[in-house]
């Protein structure tokens, strides 16, 4: 089997116990490859690229395509399109999962309804507090960039970008947690 993972890290492959099965391939594309990315496992490779623009491979050229906690930063949704074309156009299936954007916890900052703040309201929030995933970011235009890495999308959004998918949620205290998308 060989799978192509957008935006992933080998830590997950090694959690289901795929990591060195020699009957599985799986590649990492991501835009740059950071110490955790590193891997050991025969059958892990790293590749630099974008998910946005997959034109080094073939159509249908993997068995699945799995993208967990990615699209959500790649950029506006003319981006997010881009990446949902090119992952339904190399992979035979394809599974995608993204956080809710209507959850009332904000999973990236950590912080009740972030996401409905305006950007300025945003950005105060980033520069002056450690949020989630994130440090304190005095500086404005680091900031700016911290808050312009994410954005969350919804059900309807998720439908849009993948037609053909089957839909699913996962939920949390009964609420969607996170949107996914795939085919079988």
């Amino acid at each position: 089997m060989t799978i192509l993972d957008v935006g992933g890290t080998p830590s997950v492959w090694e959690a289901i116990n795929f990591a060195d099965q020699p009957d599985i391939q799986i590649t990492l594309v991501n835009i740059y490859i950071s110490p955790e990315f590193k891997t050991t496992h025969t059958n892990i490779t790293n590749v630099l690229g974008d998910g946005r623009d997959m034109r080094q491979y073939a159509d249908k050229q993997f068995d699945v395509v799995y993208s967990n906690s990615c699209i959500e930063h790649v950029g506006e949704i003319d981006d997010m399109r881009r990446m949902a074309n090119e992952m339904r156009r190399v992979g035979k299936r394809y599974f995608l999962q993204t956080p809710n954007r209507y959850f009332p916890i904000e999973p990236h900052f950590i912080f009740p309804m972030f996401q409905f703040f305006p950007f300025s309201v945003q950005v105060y929030l980033v520069r002056h507090f450690n949020l989630g995933w994130f440090r304190k970011t005095p500086d404005l235009a680091k900031a700016e960039k911290t808050v312009r890495a994410v954005h969350l999308i919804s059900k309807e959004h998720v439908r849009m970008l993948f037609p053909d998918a089957s839909m699913g949620e996962e939920k949390f205290a009964g609420l969607t947690k996170s949107l996914l998308a795939y085919t079988v």
